[in-house]
């Protein structure tokens, strides 16, 4: 009966062996930051120009190029005016798809109201890329109406497959009722052409009393977005209140329920803000988190640079100060794994370069972008 009972031990052991050695393959497999550009004012969104030349927005109020082995070029000029403060400033930046024909690139930010009044609004400006200056500078859409708030102006730029950019906006915090209110665009997700126009085939735009840039409605502070490489749907990320982060697929002409259906509660007291869902007429999110992580930018990995992380969805985060791979089923969320926890650093945004390769950006003093060594 000896060899009997020795033949299982030693499989017993021979397992567990491979399962430490694999587990330390995982571990020392796991991609190292390493930091590409550093000096930045409060880094906010980045962006890659055909040439692999970087856009980095700062919320302070510039925009600026930087290179891949980290030369940051002085802030292009020509922007109009941005009312900096609280959460609020020079937010996202896009390069327009057909960037090789017209040198367009977007941006997002805080708008101030005329002189002698109160308030701003997040707006997105377009202007044309020609060596290191902006040219035709024109702002081509204002989140309407303007608050008095210094908080919730979002905001996410994506251009979908049409070429329409679909642009997140924020509540303002002050006004989150009018998030299910169709006449304005607090709390909405917006779609609009490369003139600020709304294009023919959004979901409202012949409904009366609805504000035809409308693409969805009922969102908080979107913070993350980006477009499916499959599908092409829009996939956001945005904040609840002390709890409640959400992930959506944002359709168009639905209501994501902010703030009648959600996991949130109201700060400091704790109490019931909705209904969590499900509720007939309002989208489940994909995923929550409560806590909250305070999710930020968004990247799906089309490249092979990173073993295992194909398909996958990264969430930069603001609480947490990790990055959150995402496994995806389809449409389902199956699993997720923190990643960075040793920076300690409020990752803002997340992009995968033209190289394949992720590039972050984080908060502080100084604020960097970074990418991951596989």
């Amino acid at each position: 009966m000896r060899p009997f009972v020795q033949r299982p031990l030693v499989h017993l052991l021979s397992a567990t062996v491979a399962l430490a050695i694999g587990a330390a393959d995982a571990a020392a497999a796991e991609p190292k930051p390493e930091v590409v550009v550093q000096g930045l004012s409060d880094p906010w969104s980045l962006a890659f120009l055909p040439d692999g030349r970087m856009l980095v927005t700062e919320r302070t109020g510039s925009i600026r190029i930087a290179t891949p082995d980290g030369r940051l070029a002085p802030p292009l000029t020509g922007l109009p005016p941005v009312d900096v403060g609280g959460q609020c400033g020079l937010l996202d930046v896009a390069v327009d798809p057909e960037f090789a024909r017209n040198a367009f690139i977007f941006w997002t930010f805080a708008e101030p109201a005329p002189q002698g009044q109160r308030g701003n609004s997040t707006a997105v400006a377009r202007g044309r890329l020609v060596g290191d200056r902006l040219e035709d500078v024109k702002t081509i859409f204002s989140q309407k109406p303007k608050i008095a708030s210094r908080a919730h102006c979002g905001s996410r730029i994506v251009f979908d497959r049409s070429g329409r950019l679909l642009v997140g906006l924020g509540d303002r915090f002050s006004e989150r009722d009018q998030a299910q209110n169709p006449a304005n665009h607090l709390g909405k997700i917006i779609r609009i052409d490369r003139e600020g126009k709304a294009p023919a085939d959004n979901p409202f735009v012949k409904r009366d009393g609805t504000a035809p840039e409308i693409w969805s409605l009922g969102h908080r502070n979107i913070q993350g977005a980006a477009l499916h490489p499959a599908t092409g749907e829009l996939w956001q990320s945005e904040h609840g209140p002390q709890g409640g982060d959400e992930i959506n697929i944002a359709k168009a002409g639905h209501n994501y329920g902010w703030p009648l259906v959600t996991y949130g509660r109201n700060y400091g007291s704790g109490t019931v803000i909705g209904e969590e869902g499900p509720k007939p007429g309002f989208d489940q999110p994909l995923r929550h988190w409560v806590p909250s992580v305070a999710p930020s930018g968004l990247a799906f990995v089309t490249s092979d640079r990173y073993p295992g992380w194909k398909g996958n969805l990264l969430m930069g985060t603001l609480r947490e100060q990790k990055l959150i791979r995402l496994t995806l089923d389809g449409r389902r969320i199956t699993d997720e794994e923190r990643l960075l926890g040793d920076l300690k650093l409020r990752i803002r945004d997340v992009r995968q370069g033209p190289d394949g390769l992720i590039y972050f950006v984080t908060e502080g003093a100084p604020g960097r972008v970074w990418r991951l060594v596989p």
